[in-house]
């Protein structure tokens, strides 16, 4: 049996940070043999082929998404709409179902890997085929949030609930404050397609799956991920890191040009990710604290609330004294090619899971900026379990950051003669050589496998 292979069908939810995660899975598991059927929406297919390195054995299968009344024409993903719309995408992920039960009952995979979509395990279980739960966002965060010890369905969730951990949660960092805690309850119990809430979804889908695994290792989560399989009486899988392989492209050439311009580990590089919008009074004080750090420095940001242009939201006369050391782009970037290459010291990073995944296995220090969800818990558990980064203080009473806070905390980590700074270095170091030591993610794939097998 150690030398089967399977068919793994895999759904993740229409975000791209939740599709290349499954990407990356699916090519670790292609390279063992296994052949992989990955359904995601028509148009989102361009922009994740790229990412396939086993074309022989990976094959992604466009789904129609339905139009939903609310949604723009056309849209298919998280990254086409506004925060608010994100429930409706869902709902519209939840029409699929016919489409999928009819892919499923023709291509009899033996798995389904699964996340948002709640309704997979009753329709695996009726086909034969078993359903595994494979949860990008942090094992932290689901069993501080969505523990069953909560009972969330039968009491609800206030603020004032998450500022406690669960019973049984095990001892960590992660602490909130109370505009944070207000702010997690309420997307935790917000309706989140189909009159579902989004606790709901989840607790649904863990406890009717067969398995669930984690993009993680035991050294870095165990804790955590044990808890939840305890909470919900399942198989916990660990697939490892997962790290994406470098990829195959070169930077291009005015990005290469850009940064060579800069000494080794001197320039900041600050990205959000597809979806964080900032308001512009945040954003303006995100730049004039990079400005204060006095060194070069790279934001890649969406243009903030209210403005058409990233340019035109700029403090007045920033870009004159910055000329030549600061510079602000509105598009897309190529994060992970940017963060390898040997001038970029620093990280200012949202926090979302698939950028901290990028950011550890490179030499570039890490400031914490969390905004919404999950990414305030990555934070706590990056400065405070691995002591591996820096957040940015904010205020108490509302969260708000301002230039002197955002300083501090890069100043913190690019100043030589820093405490925390050696720590973190250390500590981001030692981890990285773990992540990237050989044979480490063989062995958590091979364990993955013998694990379904297990399941079989």
């Amino acid at each position: 049996m150690a030398d089967k292979t399977f068919h793994i069908a895999m759904y993740p939810w229409f975000a791209l940070g939740h599709i290349t995660p499954f990407v990356h899975l699916a090519n670790k598991l292609a390279e063992n043999g296994h052949k992989i059927s990955f359904f995601l929406p028509a148009k989102t297919l361009r922009r994740v082929e790229a990412f396939n390195l086993q074309p022989n054995l990976v094959t992604f299968i466009p789904i129609i998404v339905p139009h939903v009344e609310g949604l723009p024409l056309g849209a298919e993903t998280t990254n086409d709409v506004p925060f608010p719309l994100h429930p409706l995408i869902m709902t519209a992920m939840d029409c699929t179902e016919p489409d999928i039960e009819a892919y499923l009952r023709e291509l009899k995979p033996h798995f389904v890997f699964f996340d948002f979509a709640c309704w997979l395990p009753t329709l695996t279980r009726e086909l034969g085929i078993k359903s595994v739960v494979y949860c990008v966002i942090s094992s932290g965060t689901i069993g501080y949030l969505l523990s069953p010890a909560r009972k969330i369905i039968e009491r609800g969730l206030t603020g004032l609930d998450l500022l406690e951990p669960p019973k049984g949660f095990p001892s960590s960092s992660v602490k909130l404050r109370m505009y944070e805690a207000q702010g997690l309850a309420a997307v935790t119990t917000m309706d989140y397609g189909s009159g579902i809430s989004f606790a709901g979804r989840h607790l649904k889908s863990f406890s009717d799956c067969d398995a669930i695994g984690f993009k993680t290792c035991k050294e870095i989560e165990g804790p955590y991920c044990e808890y939840i399989g305890k909470q919900f009486e399942k198989p916990m899988l660990y697939a490892g890191p997962v790290v994406p392989e470098p990829p195959k492209m070169a930077l291009e050439e005015r990005w290469e040009r850009l940064l060579s311009n800069f000494e080794a580990k001197t320039l900041i590089f600050c990205t959000f990710g597809s979806e964080c919008v900032l308001k512009k009074d945040q954003f303006q004080e995100l730049v004039l604290g990079l400005e204060l750090t006095g060194l070069p420095f790279l934001v890649a940001l969406k243009p903030p609330t209210g403005a058409q242009t990233i340019e035109s939201a700029l403090p007045e006369g920033f870009q004159e004294r910055v000329n030549g050391t600061g510079f602000i782009y509105g598009g897309w970037v190529p994060q992970q090619l940017i963060l390898r290459h040997p001038s970029v010291g620093c990280f200012v990073t949202h926090c979302g899971s698939g950028s901290l995944a990028e950011a550890m296995v490179n030499d570039c220090q890490l400031v914490l900026v969390p905004h919404v969800g999950d990414q305030i818990i990555n934070a706590r558990l990056m400065a405070g379990d691995l002591r591996i980064g820096v957040e940015v203080e904010k205020s108490e009473k509302d969260g708000l950051f301002t230039k002197d806070d955002v300083n501090k905390a890069v100043k913190a980590l690019m100043d030589g003669d820093s405490e925390l700074g050696k720590e973190v270095r250390a500590n981001h170091a030692k981890w990285k050589e773990f992540l990237l030591a050989p044979g480490l993610e063989n062995y958590y794939i091979n364990d993955f496998v013998m694990k379904l097998n297990n399941l079989m």
